[in-house]
């Protein structure tokens, strides 16, 4: 038995999955932000202790957040991919799963390349690489 589903329907499922497309996208936003405020606040240690320890540390958060936020980005764009793929398919077709599984395997949504992606190279990389100048400058 095939059901016919309406315009309303489909149009409510693409917002569905847009809803999820604006939460990792303000996932992404609030991680970079706790990034800056957590590096800030181990330099500031570092520097109030002189204990190079902080700047292991910072330069540790750092990384992981850039991989989370990599995770992040690439749950975008799966759920990108979903929205398209269910924007095309005719009406009567449309299933109203959020299953991003049949996208993973896509290039642009493996995770590396999410990590590697220019906008969190844009934004990761300068701020790994003033970590490593200030604490090799510090250092010497």
């Amino acid at each position: 038995m095939v059901t016919v589903v309406s315009g309303e329907n489909k149009r409510k499922h693409l917002e569905f999955i847009q809803a999820v497309i604006n939460r990792m996208a303000g996932n992404l936003f609030y991680l970079k932000g706790w990034a800056i405020t957590l590096i800030a606040g181990l330099f500031a240690l570092a520097a109030k202790d002189s204990n190079p320890k902080f700047f292991a540390l910072a330069f540790g958060v750092a990384v992981v957040l850039w991989l989370v936020d990599g995770y992040f980005l690439r749950q975008e764009r799966l759920f990108r991919s979903l929205y398209d793929h269910a924007r095309e398919l005719e009406e009567h077709k449309v299933d109203f799963s959020l299953h991003t599984d049949p996208f993973k395997d896509v290039p642009r949504n493996k995770w590396y390349r999410c990590v590697f992606s220019l906008t969190l190279l844009l934004f990761y990389l300068p701020l790994v690489l003033l970590m490593i100048l200030v604490i090799k400058f510090l250092g010497s």
